[in-house]
């Protein structure tokens, strides 16, 4: 290059732009040496979560699990002791007289001696025949009489 050629606008032109093509080269490859740098670090990253969500998915359902099935006990035993209470305080009030006098008469028909009993019959109950009646709907005696009654009749 001589002197002449090293001052022409040409030749700066052309320097200039050896120049900034040089920088711009040099930028893109930092550019993609970072960029290769935040790739990998990048995937290690979302490995090591992958790793972690798989290793701690097992663990959370089951505690959950867990947790649902200490709930669910949890409330059976509160419905367990409320009636263990129901049964303790009808176990008391069986345990007075006047109540399990008052029980036998409804549900037995007792009568003390001197009185008379009566049962009323409701007329559309007297329109079914006693068959359709369910044993727990009759009178104890009824089912008594029936069950002798059909014993009898199958001995003949």
């Amino acid at each position: 290059m001589t002197g002449r050629d090293r001052f022409s606008t040409a030749t700066r032109i052309k320097l200039l732009g050896e120049q900034t093509a040089a920088r711009v080269y040099r930028s893109q490859t930092k550019r993609q040496a970072r960029r290769s740098r935040l790739t990998g670090r990048a995937a290690l990253l979302a490995l090591v979560l992958c790793t972690l969500i798989v290793a701690l998915a097992y663990p959370m359902r089951q505690y959950v699990s867990q947790r649902a099935e200490v709930a669910d006990l949890e409330r059976e035993k509160q419905q367990a002791s409320e009636r263990v209470q129901q049964l303790r305080d009808l176990k008391a009030r069986w345990q007075d007289d006047a109540y399990a006098e008052q029980q036998i008469r409804q549900r037995l028909h007792y009568v003390l001696p001197g009185e008379t009993g009566y049962i009323v019959v409701d007329p559309d109950a007297a329109r079914q025949s006693r068959a359709d009646l369910g044993a727990a709907d009759r009178p104890w005696y009824s089912n008594v009489w029936d069950g002798v009654d059909s014993s009898d009749a199958s001995d003949q």
